[in-house]
C-alpha cells in the first residue's frame, strides 16, 4: 500500500464491491489486526463498527473511511454464535476500543486482550448474559441492580467528589458526571451516559427501507435533517437509487439551514453561561427567525419531512437577503460578547483539547476543527461539488469553539445563498436501479452507507436490506459518539466553574450517542 492519498483509492484493495463507493474484504479473525493496521497507516479512520446476528453465526463489519478522494473499505469477520470472540483493535485505535465494548454489551462478542473490557452501554440493572440485539434475546429478564458501575476513585489529601446528574435542571438530557476535585481544581471527570438508550437500531429491523425515515429523523431531534440525509443516502446506496446533482444540492441547502439555527443557539448559550444574557436573548431571536424560515421552506421548524430515500421536496426557497441580515446580526452578537474583556478572558485557555488529543480520540466536527484538525465530510465524502472550505482554529479552548461556530455561521450563510441562487426546482425523485444487484456479486447482502457532515460533525449510517426491501440491520454513528470522550480530557486541570461553559462549548448529543 501507499501513504500517498492521491494514489490510495479503493481499487488498491482486493475485495468485492459492496456499493458504488465501497470495497468489502472478508477475512478470518486472525487477519483482522494486520489488515486494520495497514488501513490506519494508509490514512483511513474507523468510521463505524456494526455487529450482525445472521442466525448460526455473528458477523462484524468494520467500515474504514478516508478522503479526499472518497475511500471506503469494509472488513468483514464471521464468528460462531455460541463462542464469539475476535482480537481487540484497542491498541491501534481508541474509537475501536469503545465500539468493541458496545458490541460486547449488545451482542456478547468478546474483544480478546481489550485493556478495559468493562460495560459501556449496559447499566447496573441490565442482567448479565442478556444481549438485546441478538435474535434469540427474547423479552428482557427482570431488571435488578446486579453490579455497581466501576467508577475509578481518586484518593488523596483534600480530594472529594461532586456528582452531577443524571437528572439536571431545565430540559437537558440525562447524563451523570462525577468530578474528582481538590479545592476547585478538577483532577478527573467521568461521564456516564446511556440513560436515554432507546434501542433505536432494533426499532429499524423489519421496517420498509423506503418508509423508515420518520425514525431516522428522531435519532437526535436537533439533527433531524442530518440523520434523515445519512439514512436516505444509505438506503439509496443499498437499493441502487440514483439522485441527480440538483437534488443533492437541494438536500445540502436543508443541511445548512440546520447548521445555522443550531450554531446561533450555541453562540447565545455560551454567552449566557458566563452571565451575558443579553447576547443570548438576541441569539435566540435570530434562532427563532431561522426556525420560521425552516417552517416556510420545509413545513417543519426542525426540517422534518423534506428529505427521504429517493426524494427531496421543499415548499419554497429562503430569501438570501434575510439570511445575510441574520448573519450580520449574529456576527454582531458574537463580537459584542468577545469585546467584553471579562468574557474573552473567561473563554481563553479554558478546557484546551490539543490537536494530538483530538486526532487520537477521532474527534469530528467543530470540536476537531477548533483544535486544528481539518475534517469535513462535504469535502471528504461529497455527494456533489460544493464550494466548502473548512474553517479551523488552533487553540482548542472554549474561545476557539465559540469563534469557530460564529465563523461557520457566516460561511454556512454564504453556502446556503449560493445553493438558493443555483436551485432550479423545489422537488426531485430518484431514479430506481434497473438491476439493484448489478454492482454486487451474486448472493451478496444488499448494504448501503450514508455519510453526511451535519452541524455537529460527520454522521455515518449503514443499512442492510432483504429481498423484500425491508431493513434487517441499521447501524448509526453520530459525531457525539467520537466527541464525548474528549470532554473529560479537556476538563482535566480546569476548575469546577469551568464545567458548564465547557460542556456547552462541546454541546454533545446524549440521544445521538445513546441510541
Amino acid at each position: 500500500m501507499t501513504n500517498d492519498p492521491s494514489m490510495t483509492d479503493s481499487s488498491a484493495y482486493q475485495g468485492a464491491r459492496a456499493g458504488v463507493h465501497r470495497i468489502s474484504l472478508t477475512m478470518a479473525p486472525a487477519q483482522l489486526m494486520e489488515q486494520a493496521e495497514e488501513l490506519f497507516e494508509d490514512g483511513f479512520r474507523l468510521g463505524l463498527v456494526a455487529a450482525h446476528d445472521d442466525g448460526g453465526t455473528l458477523r462484524v463489519v468494520y467500515l474504514f473511511l478516508a478522503g479526499s478522494p472518497d475511500r471506503r473499505i469494509e472488513l468483514q469477520v464471521t464468528l460462531p454464535a455460541d463462542d464469539p470472540a475476535l482480537p481487540s483493535l484497542a491498541s491501534l485505535s481508541f474509537p475501536a476500543s469503545r465500539f468493541e465494548r458496545e458490541m460486547h454489551d449488545l451482542y456478547g462478542i468478546e474483544p480478546v486482550n481489550h485493556p478495559l473490557p468493562r460495560r459501556l452501554v449496559r447499566h447496573a440493572h441490565w442482567p448479565s448474559g442478556w444481549y438485546p440485539m441478538r435474535r434469540d434475546a427474547g423479552p428482557p429478564p427482570p431488571f435488578t441492580d446486579t453490579e455497581a458501575y466501576p467508577f475509578l476513585a481518586v484518593v488523596g489529601d483534600g480530594v472529594y467528589e461532586i456528582p452531577v446528574g443524571p437528572v439536571h435542571a431545565g430540559i437537558i438530557e440525562p447524563g451523570h458526571f462525577r468530578l474528582s476535585v481538590v479545592g476547585e481544581s478538577i483532577i478527573k471527570l467521568k461521564a456516564r451516559l446511556w440513560f436515554t438508550h432507546r434501542g433505536v437500531e432494533k426499532l429499524f429491523e423489519g421496517l420498509d427501507a423506503a418508509g423508515a425515515i420518520h425514525l431516522a429523523e428522531r435519532v437526535s431531534g436537533d439533527t433531524s435533517a442530518g440523520h434523515a440525509l445519512a439514512h436516505s443516502l444509505a438506503v439509496e446506496d443499498a437499493l441502487g437509487i440514483t439522485m441527480a446533482e440538483p437534488a443533492h444540492r437541494l438536500r445540502a441547502l436543508v443541511l445548512e439551514l440546520e447548521r445555522l439555527y443550531n450554531h446561533a443557539a450555541d453562540v447565545g448559550a455560551l454567552a449566557n453561561d458566563v452571565g451575558f444574557s443579553l447576547a443570548n436573548s438576541h441569539a435566540l431571536r435570530i434562532r427563532e427567525e431561522l426556525l420560521r424560515i425552516n417552517s416556510a421552506t420545509t413545513g417543519h421548524r426542525l426540517l422534518r419531512g423534506a428529505i427521504g430515500p429517493g426524494a427531496v421536496e421543499l415548499l419554497s426557497l429562503p430569501d438570501p437577503g434575510q439570511l445575510a441580515r441574520l448573519a450580520d446580526d449574529l456576527a454582531e452578537v458574537a463580537q459584542l460578547t468577545l469585546d467584553n474583556t471579562v468574557i474573552r478572558d473567561r473563554f481563553t485557555g479554558t478546557a484546551v483539547l490539543t490537536l494530538e488529543q483530538a486526532h487520537d480520540l477521532g474527534c469530528l466536527g467543530y470540536v476537531a476543527r477548533a483544535s486544528g484538525l481539518s475534517t469535513d465530510a462535504r469535502i471528504e465524502h461529497p455527494t456533489c461539488g460544493l464550494p466548502v472550505t473548512p474553517l479551523t482554529q488552533t487553540s482548542g479552548d472554549v474561545l476557539a469553539r465559540f469563534t469557530l461556530r460564529a465563523g461557520e455561521f457566516a460561511a454556512s450563510t454564504q453556502l446556503a445563498s449560493h445553493l438558493i441562487s443555483t436551485a432550479d426546482a423545489l422537488s426531485f425523485r430518484g431514479t430506481p436501479a434497473q438491476d439493484p444487484e448489478a454492482h454486487r456479486p451474486p448472493g451478496a447482502v444488499r448494504s448501503g452507507v450514508g455519510i453526511v457532515e451535519a452541524w455537529r460533525g460527520t454522521i455515518v449510517h449503514r443499512v442492510e436490506v432483504d429481498t423484500d426491501e425491508r431493513l434487517t440491520r441499521v447501524k448509526i454513528v453520530d459525531p457525539s459518539w467520537f466527541n464525548w470522550p474528549a470532554l473529560p480530557l479537556a476538563l482535566s486541570g480546569t476548575i469546577v466553574p469551568d464545567f458548564p461553559v465547557t460542556n456547552k462549548s462541546f454541546n454533545l448529543s446524549y440521544a445521538g450517542n445513546d441510541l
